[in-house]
């Protein structure tokens, strides 16, 4: 649970520091002048926007709200795309581009996690209600079977007099 905590709280700051960390990978590998329009213009605007929604749509989930913590799929698609993202700011010539693709690829599939775990916690499930001092408890399932009727209901057929006039 620590570790899926962690990872909560490391969420908002991963924006602003994964594309610092792209800034400064560039200025220590000395990349060139084409990197650094990349990192500039694409790099640091994309990782940013992108791991600011990436983070809404964790955050949008009740049960995250709830625990402060990510799923553990979180855990582990946030891991594999902060390290390519890390990967990406060393800025080596030979296995650059295959890991700039893997990266793009693994946030589609990050974005999709996010949306189909949301999607699954906003189907209805098993209210959780809580007493005014705040234990929580479920409330009792009903068990029995409906109840269908193959018997004709009683009819009651009520006639009136008819009084004479005079």
């Amino acid at each position: 649970m620590l570790l899926r905590r962690v990872f909560f709280g490391w969420l908002i700051p991963a924006a602003f520091v994964l594309p610092l960390w792209l800034l400064i990978g560039w200025g220590i590998t000395g990349a060139g002048g084409w990197a650094f329009l990349w990192v500039l213009f694409l790099a640091i605007p994309g990782v940013f926007i992108w791991q600011l929604v990436l983070t809404l749509l964790v955050r949008a989930r009740g049960t995250v709200r709830t625990s402060r913590a990510v799923s553990w799929w979180d855990v582990l698609g946030f891991t594999v795309w902060h390290a390519l993202v890390i990967s990406l700011g060393l800025f080596v010539q030979d296995w650059w581009a295959p890991t700039m693709v893997t990266t793009i690829l693994v946030g589609l599939g990050l974005f999709w996690l996010e949306l189909w775990q949301l999607w699954r916690e906003a189907k209805p499930s098993v209210t959780l209600l809580h007493t005014t001092e705040g234990v929580a408890y479920l409330p009792p399932m009903d068990t029995a079977p409906p109840r269908t009727s193959t018997a004709q209901p009683n009819v009651i057929v009520v006639t009136e007099k008819s009084n004479p006039t005079p």
